[in-house]
């Protein structure tokens, strides 16, 4: 059997212009290779009212356990300007011994190193004992709805057993071989509004300036001493992202004012008791300034860890053999889709550097995807021994 490269199967992956939720055919490309190598494959098309249909593909060889699985992502986020790039972000290019285009970095070439690392692996264990299998979705970098999320119900439903997962985010700051992510913290989103007073500035006992409470608000929010961390995790910590107030005139009190904030909030705490311990100050300044609030969360996810095993510990040893570095087991950084897959089975995260992900000029480093592409097919080698 002739096994994929992992530099020519991303540079083919990043010609697909798969800007969350549009697939640009990817998806399709991507089963065609699987089902050479023997896959038998399934793309799940989900639909929920108020979003977009996405696309996702869930693909196994093999019947037997254990269900080794590699989950990650062929959506990108936008380019932005093409005018700022040095190339075509869809046409990948090799500058500098790095590939440089949209995906590269988050995370298309992570995906190539893993099939590319899948087909050696064939060809050396036909009749290996267990299964391989991979969850891809094209919703990671949106709403998240139709995605990794709707995959894991329908797996559940089906009853397919997952026995550990690798998801291939980017997950080292500097060098590969850093850090391996083993739990993310919570995501949890407030966008609040404070009702006033419509007044004259020159009359203020008969207004109720609502930028008045909402700043005391604020204040306090900020001043919240959630916790001081765990072994695990950083403390957990909230910033105000936007604050609003649509006033045009300097001299009407205005009769609201909104703000937005997000909290990541480590395993000490939840969705809920968030929720709970910010309502309580809601309440409190509102009912002194006889004012009424509306408030809206959005959760994009808890706060997870998963113990290591010996699998991770395992990975973490693979790691340091290839590139000479003992990765930090870490749950540092944004949300991951770890936290619909948690659900099903234990797993971490560990790919390339992350430096240039979303960015203009997103590139990967050619000894990064050759090396990462090697640790994949070691832990293959390792896992089914």
């Amino acid at each position: 059997m002739k096994t994929l490269n992992e530099l020519q199967l991303a540079r083919e992956l990043i010609k697909f212009p798969s800007i969350t939720p549009v697939d640009a055919g990817v998806i399709k490309f991507l089963e065609k290779k699987l089902s050479k190598l023997g896959f038998k494959t399934k793309i799940l098309e989900f639909k929920e009212k108020g979003f977009k249909p996405v696309k996702n593909l869930y693909a196994r060889l093999g019947t037997k356990r254990p269900n080794f699985c590699y989950a990650g992502h062929l959506d990108v986020v936008p380019p932005g300007p093409i005018k700022d790039w040095t190339i075509n972000p869809f046409r990948p290019t090799i500058k500098k011994g790095h590939l440089i285009g949209r995906g590269a970095n988050d995370m298309k070439s992570s995906i190539a190193a893993f099939v590319s690392a899948v087909s050696a692996f064939l060809s050396e264990n036909k009749n290996f004992n267990g299964s391989i299998s991979l969850l891809i979705t094209g919703d990671e970098e949106g709403d998240a709805v139709n995605g990794t999320k709707k995959v894991v119900e329908y797996l559940k439903k089906r009853k397919e057993k997952i026995n550990f997962c690798l998801v291939g985010e980017p997950t080292n700051p500097n060098k590969l071989g850093e850090m391996i992510k083993i739990g993310r913290r919570g995501s949890l989103t407030g966008k609040l509004t404070v009702f006033g007073l419509q007044g004259h500035v020159a009359y203020p006992h008969r207004a109720n300036n609502p930028s008045t409470i909402i700043v005391k608000i604020l204040k306090e929010l900020k001043d919240i001493k959630f916790d001081r961390g765990t072994k695990d995790f950083q403390p957990t910590n909230l910033e105000v992202t936007k604050i609003n107030i649509n006033n045009t005139a300097d001299n009407v009190i205005p009769g609201s004012a909104k703000a937005t904030f997000n909290i990541r909030f480590n395993n000490r705490h939840t969705s809920s008791s968030i929720k709970k311990r910010l309502n309580k100050i809601f309440n409190k300044i509102i009912k002194i300034n006889k004012s009424k609030f509306k408030i809206d969360y959005k959760v994009s996810g808890e706060a997870f860890l998963t113990k290591p095993n010996r699998t991770t510990y395992m990975i973490q040893e693979i790691i340091k053999k290839i590139t000479k570095i003992k990765p930090k087991l870490s749950t540092t950084g944004g949300t991951s889709d770890l936290r619909f897959i948690k659900k099903i089975s234990p797993g971490l995260e560990f790919g390339l550097v992350g430096k240039t992900m979303h960015r203009v000029d997103e590139a990967v480093s050619l000894k990064d995807l050759k090396n990462l592409t090697k640790i994949y097919q070691n832990i293959l080698q390792r896992y089914f021994k």
